[in-house]
């Protein structure tokens, strides 16, 4: 039988406050002189134990505050004593409501929670909060990085991240610097530090699995007798006859914009082996007088290189952001103006859109398959007819994003600019390789002048 609630009149000193999942209990000198004047006017929630020690569950802050201010008693209702993970979800509940609990704050509650054994799926449902929210918190706040980020009062996501880099200080370095500087290019930041990551695990990997095979990585290789490695396609063994790979002694690896990288067979100490060149310079043999770069060149290539991969990282977070637009109970604001407008001035957005992108943009299931014409998004609007405006605005985003290339920041176009301003409008955040396509639209100071 529930015991019927009691209201009590009780000294604040002689109550217990227990660990609270709201840290900062914002105690600030008007709110105790309120409470001196005039008293707490709301009762505050709390429970009796065995031992008669009443602990406040609700309320904790205005209890500190009758502490503070001496008053010698304050309303108390006291209810039947609940389980310690319905103690911590009522006061996460409460506090989420009034909009006063920190992402910080959450996520310790969170993990209390775990530890006494409430699932991720049981937490969400009595918060309120996304399965997916819940389970982010959880996970950063079990690494040093992610808990440290939150004791800096960072959010849940920043948190995250700072987890997944945890030990490179390299990376950690630089997430932090753009947090404290930048926060809006953070996801943009992250992914390229994704993308190196991989790129460089797949390297090591590469030259791992060649150097087994007694391969040796040389920087260079060329097609002339003037070079100190030479391509197997550009050498003849001694016989006259041309060099195959499995002649190759040497690898040169290369790496493009998109971090995936290319071993091509060479042969180190050539001519002590006994192989010629294939080929004869056209200048009789006379090295060619390149020059080296100059430290413009080599800025200009850099920047080059640099934004390409840029813009391959925010492909994934653009098309991330589309996804979760489209995730939504409603279609975001203007979507009707942003379809028409695309198939009228870009019509190539509808006509050749890439199926499969789009398909994934909706959230719809995926399945490989090597049929001719094969489009999930029209198999996906064959099957329901719910929610026709996602899968039209996911087609039109997805005609977009296949006109967009790695180097399209070189020479801006008009499609691009309105896609892109589309989807800031709708909250996001361009890379700065994708502000050079926004800026470009307009018009400079010398033209205004």
């Amino acid at each position: 039988m529930t015991a019927t609630p009691t209201l009590e009149m009780l000294d604040p000193a002689t109550l217990t406050v227990d660990v609270n999942v709201r840290k900062d209990a914002a105690l600030t000198a008007d709110f105790i002189a309120s409470i001196k004047e005039h008293g707490v006017m709301e009762p505050v929630i709390a429970h009796r134990k065995d031992d008669g020690t009443v602990h406040v569950l609700m309320g904790q802050r205005r209890t500190r505050a009758a502490v503070e201010a001496r008053r010698e008693a304050i309303p108390v209702m006291i209810i039947q004593s609940p389980e310690e993970a319905e103690r911590i979800v009522t006061q996460v509940v409460e506090n989420i409501q009034r909009a006063e609990l920190t992402e910080a704050d959450e996520a310790d509650a969170y993990h209390q929670l775990s530890l006494i054994g409430v699932s991720a799926a049981a937490i969400a449902k009595k918060t309120g909060r996304t399965k997916t929210t819940v389970e982010s918190a959880l996970k950063a706040k079990s690494s040093d990085a992610g808990a440290a980020a939150l004791g800096k009062g960072w959010s849940i996501e920043e948190a995250l991240i700072m987890a997944e880099f945890e030990g490179n200080r390299d990376a950690t370095a630089e997430l932090e610097s753009v947090i404290m500087d930048e926060p809006g290019q953070l996801l943009h930041v992250a992914q390229l530090l994704r993308d190196r990551r991989e790129s460089a695990a797949a390297l090591a990997a590469l030259t791992e699995e060649l150097e087994a095979h007694g391969k040796i990585i040389v920087e260079d290789a060329g097609h002339y007798a003037d070079e100190e490695n030479l391509y197997v396609s550009a050498a003849n063994r001694a016989d006259g006859e041309p060099a195959t790979d499995e002649d190759a002694n040497a690898y040169v690896i290369s790496t493009d914009y998109r971090g995936q990288h290319n071993a091509k067979p060479a042969i180190t100490g050539w001519k002590e082996l006994g192989f010629t060149p294939r080929y004869e310079r056209y200048d009789g043999g006379r090295q060619a007088q390149k020059g080296p770069m100059t430290e413009e060149q080599k800025a200009e290539r850099k920047t080059l290189i640099e934004n390409n991969k840029s813009m391959v990282s925010a492909t994934t977070v653009r098309r991330h952001f589309v996804k979760s637009l489209l995730a939504r109970k409603q279609a975001p604001k203007g979507w009707q103006y942003f379809t028409v407008h695309a198939i009228t001035h870009h019509p190539e957005t509808a006509s050749g859109y890439d199926g499969k992108v789009a398909a994934e943009l909706v959230g719809a299931k995926v399945e490989e398959s090597n049929a001719w014409a094969w489009n999930p998004l029209r198999e996906h609007v064959a099957k329901t007819t719910a929610r026709p405006e996602f899968s039209l605005i996911a087609l039109v985003c997805a005609g977009y994003e296949k006109t967009i290339a790695k180097d399209s920041w070189r020479s801006p176009s008009q499609t691009h600019r309105d896609y892109l301003k589309q989807l800031v409008l709708w909250g996001y955040t361009a890379s700065e390789t994708e502000q050079i396509i926004l800026d470009s639209g307009k018009p400079n100071e010398a033209d205004a002048a």
